[in-house]
């Protein structure tokens, strides 16, 4: 990623992940913690056995130095990144998390490092899922898929990742072309369920290299297959071709990116409903949510965080 990208922005974000064998992984929690906290990083990142995934933003030279942190570990010297740029800050706060798995499907015995589908380069990949004997699949969940996909792409509205296996197992029709092509925001997804695809003995099964992200700032726009924008787990809610942030808001009461249009709905209410989710909520849950807006309009007055954010 070149620094020419949106370089008038104030904050650097780095994506990452790595598939590596950690049995010292929460020994790594506390001084990683410390070093993010003291570089004025924020964002999550989980380590488990199985490796280290997650998003952090921040001062350019401060997520250098976590970066290069943890590239000083023998288990992540070779650990890639993708980098975007942000206006603001697009995290409230750093969360290192010692977890069983770094992206959780919930099946056992998938092992990326012994058994993966195929890495197709993004400048690659228009032709993979052009081609007519490709099925291609989304393995995001369907708040994600709601905003943007890869035209003519398969969409499992999946809720969770966890569903991803069992939607597999009940669509036999996934066997009726020779080629699955799957993609993700990033790869990391990509890198259980094709290895679960191939378990399940699907043949060719290909992916995405470094996912969406790489896809929306390596393609020309007017080359681009995709269509909408990518959903992203941070405060700009959504990327767009050449990673500039997109328009979309979230709405904080079920989390679901919402458009310029649904905010004129009648049932939007900042931090209270939206059109997804005004059906789905009580009177007692809205006026819990509008004490907890109050909140955050009084601590913003005043220049802070609220924690509820």
């Amino acid at each position: 990623m070149t620094d020419s990208i949106n370089s008038s922005s104030s904050f650097l974000v780095a994506a990452l992940y790595h598939f590596v064998s950690v049995p010292r992984f929460e020994s790594l929690r506390e001084p990683l913690q410390a070093l993010c906290e003291a570089n004025g990083v924020k964002g999550t990142l989980l380590l488990a056995h199985e490796g280290i995934n997650g998003t952090i933003g921040g001062p350019d030279e401060g997520v250098r130095t976590v970066l290069a942190y943890l590239r000083d570990q023998p288990e992540f010297a070779t650990l890639e990144h993708k980098e975007s740029r942000a206006s603001k800050m697009p995290f409230l706060r750093m969360k290192v998390k010692l977890k069983k798995e770094i992206v959780t499907m919930g099946v056992e015995n998938i092992d990326p490092n012994k058994v993966v589908g195929t890495y197709v380069a993004a400048k690659d990949w228009n032709e993979l899922i052009s081609d007519p004997d490709t099925i291609v699949i989304d393995t995001r969940n369907d708040y994600e898929t709601a905003i943007g996909v890869f035209r003519g792409a398969v969409d499992p509205q999946t809720k969770t990742f966890r569903e991803f296996p069992d939607w597999v197992r009940n669509n036999p029709g996934l066997h009726n072309k020779p080629k699955i092509a799957m993609y993700c925001t990033g790869g990391i997804r990509c890198e259980k369920a094709t290895a679960f695809m191939k378990e399940q003995g699907f043949e060719e099964v290909y992916h995405l290299k470094g996912g969406i992200l790489k896809y929306l700032e390596e393609v020309p726009q007017e080359e681009s297959l995709w269509e909408g924008a990518c959903f992203v787990f941070d405060e700009r809610v959504s990327v767009e071709h050449g990673l500039k942030e997109g328009e979309h808001k979230l709405c904080h009461a079920c989390r679901n990116p919402i458009t310029a249009e649904e905010i004129t709905s009648p049932h939007y209410e900042e931090g209270v409903s939206c059109s997804h989710c005004y059906g789905t909520r009580s009177e007692e849950d809205r006026l819990r949510y509008r004490q907890r807006q109050h909140q955050i309009a009084l601590a913003r007055k005043r220049g802070q965080k609220h924690i509820g954010t």
